[in-house]
């Protein structure tokens, strides 16, 4: 689960989706004044089952309608993080 988040959207058909998502990233970064972990995306929008943009985890979710972008910062004491592939940290 993300505790804060930024919903992007862009659906230029030239632009490539990790740019789409690199800009989410820095529009995100201005906002909040740091970098989000995850990005959550369509499944027709990626064609790897995982990927990565710099730092964020791209993960495909059916929830994201096509051509938006959920960026955000997972909630570290969430379980159902574990089964994404991110990995709880405890202090």
């Amino acid at each position: 689960m993300i505790q804060e988040g930024l919903l992007w959207f862009d659906d230029d058909p030239v632009r490539a989706t990790s740019d789409k998502i690199a800009r989410a990233v820095q529009r995100y970064q201005q906002k909040y004044g740091h970098s989000p972990d995850v990005c959550y995306v369509h499944p027709g929008q990626i064609k790897e089952r995982e990927l990565s943009v710099g730092p964020v985890k791209v993960l495909p979710a059916q929830t994201v309608l096509p051509h938006h972008f959920w960026l955000g910062i997972t909630d570290r004491n969430d379980k159902r993080n574990d089964r994404r592939g991110l990995k709880s940290h405890s202090a």
